[in-house]
């Protein structure tokens, strides 16, 4: 995740997102670089339009899951209900069309 950040950071800056900036900003922040993780993110983000992609994702409907209320076995239909919801709120994010941009930051 702070991959992302440092190239959100260096977009909201001006700054280019390259390589060698987002390797600078992660080493600022103590964070020991995989430079295979930065050529991915770099490589990902080639092309990308990073307002209209960050605009399109903050105007996408949320799915609100609703809490179910706690059956007699407590944790375990609750963890079941969690594993349920997030399937449903990944096939929603890969029918979106957002898919490149926003399985960076899922």
């Amino acid at each position: 995740m702070e991959y992302i950040y440092a190239a959100l950071l260096l977009h909201k800056a001006g700054k280019g997102v390259k390589e060698a900036e987002v390797k600078a900003v992660l080493q600022a922040a103590g964070i020991a670089v995989d430079d295979t993780r930065v050529k991915a993110l770099v490589a990902a983000l080639d092309g990308v339009n990073i307002d209209e992609a960050i605009s399109k994702a903050a105007a996408a409907p949320v799915a609100v899951v609703a809490a179910a209320p706690a059956a007699a076995g407590g944790a375990p239909a609750a963890a079941a209900h969690d594993d349920k919801a997030e399937g449903e709120v990944k096939k929603e994010e890969e029918e979106s069309g957002m898919a490149g941009l926003g399985a960076l930051f899922g």
